[in-house]
């Protein structure tokens, strides 16, 4: 069974920097396009960077020069460090797998079979 596990989510002033962890296990690993995602209170689920199997990266316009992306490949676990938080940036965040492709990553939830739990992260300012 596939599982994905969050970790790292906290509260933060506007600034401040949080590295949250997401570990992989129960499939061939996290060869395949990897992915974070945010969900404001009322707001839709956004796409925030993806990652392929070459370690290539996306960001969403709003994130990009304050978050970085990443992977162990070796441990299975994905990474988000996330820097210069800002107060919109206040979300819950989501792992995301699409074990079906490697590289040219989609930025649609639908296209991303397995979800991690979420963990919250709450930035005052």
């Amino acid at each position: 069974q596939v599982k994905l596990v969050e970790s790292g989510g906290g509260s933060v002033q506007a600034g401040g920097s949080l590295r949250l962890t997401c570990a992989a296990s129960g499939y061939t690993g996290i060869r395949v396009c990897m992915a974070w995602f945010r969900q404001a209170p009322g707001k839709e689920r956004d796409g925030v960077a993806n990652i392929d199997r070459s370690g290539s990266t996306t960001y969403a316009d709003s994130v990009k020069g304050r978050f970085t992306i990443s992977k162990d490949n070796a441990k299975n676990t994905l990474y988000l460090q996330m820097n210069s938080l800002k107060p919109e940036d206040t979300a819950m965040y989501y792992c995301a797998a699409d074990p079906y492709r490697a590289y040219d990553c989609r930025w649609r939830e639908a296209d991303f079979g397995y979800w991690g739990q979420g963990t919250q992260v709450t930035v005052s300012s």
